[in-house]
């Protein structure tokens, strides 16, 4: 059997189909148009900033003190071109989306220039509120053997990196890239966090995977949430239009020295967890608990069945011949 496969009359047609589809369906194609940022040169970004911020974990690994100041003098000038080149299309991609017509590149290019200089001063901050983060999963996760461990292989603690990083992009008004940063680690590992979240120091996720971190989610110092967790929208607060007010509080808040357990549910922009709270597993909370709350749910009637026909108590006591047994 040949491993060619033919050309003809029939791909050339698939060919024209699936052009004229995208003359049917204009939003879903991004053709004709020169401003849009670049997922691939988004991603070399993480991985170059990730670099920085970790010296000698990712990346280059054969960093000493006499050579450490020439890899970032090398390192940080590709960071900054890759930062402002990505900056620049997504504020031009924002300004021609906006008024249907070229953006004004000389006001775009301004911005983004003044944007990148703010982002590479704030990565020494950025650096120890991570470093801070590291130390709170040491604290808060007995498993853990060290900072080496959690830096390279903890997903929660690549998440909040990334999100540390989107968020600033966010905060100095840049459109589309920090979404896209924090949907890459998202995809990398399964914890989504929107870059509009505001989120304070200490912070651990353990473990990670199905947390869910809504946009305007306000998360205080040395808090500590394990996977599954869910800080979302109650409702769409509308305007007298029937449109959605984007700039309402839609996520709770959580203040200090709280901890959240594994699939608890949080929702509701007005609903305010107290400081030295504890959540426990399986909460389902849409209203506020004052400082000092532990919240828990009544847990449920277990039955079990014994497939020896023999039903057995927990301390292993054997009961009853019954079909199914009652805890």
């Amino acid at each position: 059997m040949s491993a060619d496969f033919d050309i003809g009359e029939r791909l050339t047609n698939h060919v024209g189909e699936i052009v004229d589809s995208y003359n049917a369906e204009e939003s879903t194609r991004h053709i004709g148009r020169v401003y849009f940022p670049s997922l691939t040169h988004i991603t070399d970004l993480i991985d170059r900033l990730l670099e920085l911020l970790y010296p000698g974990y990712i990346g280059r690994q054969d960093l000493t003190n006499n050579n450490i100041s020439y890899h970032v003098g090398e390192l940080l000038p590709r960071i900054g071109q890759l930062t402002f080149a990505q900056v620049f299309h997504c504020l031009c991609h924002e300004d021609q989306r906006k008024r249907g017509q070229q953006p004004q590149e000389p006001h775009c290019d301004e911005q983004a220039r003044e944007v990148t200089r703010s982002f590479l001063a704030k990565l020494p901050g950025i650096r120890a509120m991570l470093a801070d983060d590291v130390h709170a999963a040491i604290d808060g996760d007995p498993a853990a053997t060290g900072p080496d461990e959690i830096i390279i292989a903890y997903p929660g603690m690549l998440a909040i990196s990334v999100h540390r990083l989107a968020h600033e992009l966010h905060t100095l008004g840049v459109p589309l890239m920090p979404r896209i940063m924090t949907e890459w680690a998202h995809r990398t590992t399964g914890v989504d966090i929107h870059p509009g979240a505001k989120i304070g120091r200490r912070f651990f996720i353990d473990h990670g995977t199905g947390v869910v971190i809504g946009e305007t989610t306000d998360i205080g110092d040395n808090v500590k949430m394990y996977q599954g967790v869910t800080l979302g929208a109650l409702s769409f607060p509308k305007d007298a239009s029937g449109r959605i007010i984007r700039e309402a509080k839609r996520h709770p808040t959580v203040e200090d020295n709280v901890t959240i357990y594994a699939n608890a549910i949080i929702l509701g922009g007005s609903t305010v967890i107290g400081a030295h709270s504890q959540i426990g597993g399986s909460v389902f909370l849409t209203s506020s608990v004052p400082p000092y709350s532990t919240v828990t749910i009544t847990p449920p009637d277990l039955k079990v069945k014994a497939r020896d026909g023999v039903a057995r108590l927990h301390d292993g006591t054997e009961n009853t011949i019954l079909p199914d047994y009652q805890i």
